[in-house]
């Protein structure tokens, strides 16, 4: 048989090494060969195999042939595929009709195809690290002056993921045996731990109870009006998990995760320093306004130095990059997946992610696309997101300003994307506007409602695709911007801890 030369002949300088372009042709025919001679062994391999992996262009218009009879659930065998390769030049420089039945002649049983398969599909991958790592050199050489050479990292970074993306080979279908498996795994797991739960606990203990901790490659949306704690809430939880982080050798010389996790903090709209500043605030128990203001004793400034060296070492890791693209986002998480491991991300907030490096004309569609993101890379990196989410104005226009769905900017893609989505909602914020003129028995109606809540905060499960929906109610202290348990005494009051 005629083959095809293995060298990569695209132009090169004078002063870049040639290199020999990796592929396997006699596997590439025994593969098409096996296919030819059993078109069932195509169901083992059709789930990843495509037919750019194939090096011999030939090879890869006869294997798209191939897949094409099959999957049209028609015969795919020499005689028939001849006739659609009738004016192909390259079928006829390597023997036409003979070639095809040469394949099968020698081809090797059908049991073989995946390993064929395999080896075919490795060999692509090396090829495309090698147009990678030559795109990166050319591009470095050039100095591109709109690209700065972090941009450029970045830029390789995900060429390389997005290539490990789509290089895994699918599972494809689970046997209900393997799947009962895991969920059993699961449940042993939950039940091992201390309070039963499935996921990472938010430190908060009503709301765990509620949704059963935060749940590996869920996407989980935590949406409210401007003023009503979504960041503070998003910090506590993250702090909780950070502080409590413990994990275990495990034989290959990896951490698993037992307790708690590591956190990266995606901040697009405050610096990283004011971030910082909430939770030493929250650590300490000394108000973030009088921090800011300087307006603290020394037992005060004390407390915020011991507060300061205990959380230090906590594993949380904020990026404060205005404006991210959901390209780099993805990018960085990923990175600090590998470099240092990652149990739970956070993007506050969603609505100042862009699609790409300009804005769409469509920003329905643009944030669209932004959740499908946000919900795959919780699935790759088998972490929960949490992006938290403006509501539209409307929900002022009402009289019951308890927010809900429909109130959602954008709301159909982040509704249909996201595995949860909670509201929050503080009746103390919308009662302090209404306050009467003091003296008059409105205004003495108006403290003791305002006496019953203040304090607290209501969270509002709108959707919870593997629970029940419904409200908790939390504890809030404005002065440290802290969510908090509560407790009943006999009394029947709330009381935060």
């Amino acid at each position: 048989m005629a083959l095809v030369p293995l060298l990569d002949l695209r132009p090169v300088s004078a002063d870049t090494p040639i290199v020999h372009a990796p592929a396997n042709v006699e596997a590439e025919q025994a593969l098409l060969g096996a296919l030819l001679y059993d078109n069932a062994a195509f169901e083992r391999i059709g789930d990843y195999l495509q037919a750019r992996h194939f090096f011999e262009p030939f090879h890869q218009r006869l294997f798209a042939s191939i897949e094409g009879q099959i999957r049209k659930g028609q015969l795919a065998e020499p005689i028939l595929l001849a006739e659609q390769f009738a004016r192909d030049v390259g079928f006829e420089e390597l023997g036409g009709v003979r070639y095809l039945a040469d394949l099968v002649d020698r081809a090797p049983p059908a049991a073989n195809a995946p390993d064929y398969a395999r080896a075919v599909y490795d060999l692509a991958l090396r090829r495309d690290l090698i147009r990678i790592g030559g795109d990166i050199s050319t591009l470095a050489g050039q100095g591109d002056a709109d690209l700065s050479a972090r941009d450029q990292i970045e830029a390789a970074e995900q060429q390389l993921y997005a290539l490990a993306e789509t290089g895994g080979v699918s599972q494809g279908f689970m046997t209900f045996a393997d799947a009962l498996h895991g969920a059993v795994t699961m449940a042993a797991e939950a039940h091992s731990r201390d309070g039963g739960l499935a996921g990472l606990s938010t430190g908060l203990i009503d709301l765990d109870n509620k949704i059963g901790g935060l749940h590996p490659s869920d996407l989980v949306i935590i949406a409210a009006r401007p003023s009503m704690g979504k960041s503070s809430l998003a910090c506590n939880i993250a702090f909780d998990v950070a502080r409590n982080y413990a994990w275990e050798p495990q034989p290959d010389g990896s951490k698993k995760t037992v307790r708690g996790g590591v956190v990266a903090f995606f901040s697009l709209e405050m610096a990283a320093e004011q971030l910082a500043m909430r939770l030493l605030a929250e650590a300490s128990g000394v108000s973030g306004d009088r921090l800011r203001k300087g307006e603290i004793d020394a037992s005060e400034f004390g407390r915020v130095r011991d507060a300061a060296l205990e959380i230090q070492e906590a594993p949380l890791y904020i990026d404060a990059t205005g404006g991210i693209s959901m390209a780099k986002l993805a990018a960085r998480a990923r990175r600090l997946k590998r470099m240092v491991g990652l149990d739970l991300l956070i993007v506050d907030y969603l609505q100042l992610i862009t699609g790409g490096d300009g804005r769409s004309d469509n920003r329905v569609q643009e944030v669209s696309m932004i959740t499908q993101s946000l919900k795959s890379l919780a699935k790759e990196l088998s972490i929960p997101v949490i992006a938290l989410a403006q509501l539209s104005r409307q929900v002022e226009n009402r009289e019951d300003k308890k927010p809900q769905l429909s109130d959602l900017r954008e709301s159909g893609a982040i509704e249909q994307d996201a595995d949860m989505v909670m509201f929050i909602y503080r009746e103390a914020y919308y009662l302090s506007r209404l306050e009467p003129r003091e003296g008059t028995e409105e205004h003495f109606k108006w403290q003791e409602n305002m006496d019953q809540v203040r304090g607290q905060a209501d969270i509002i499960i709108g959707k919870q695709r593997h629970g029940p929906i419904g409200n908790i109610k939390l504890a809030y202290n404005e002065d440290l911007t802290k969510f908090g348990n509560l407790a009943r005494d006999h009394h029947n009051r709330y009381d935060a801890h």
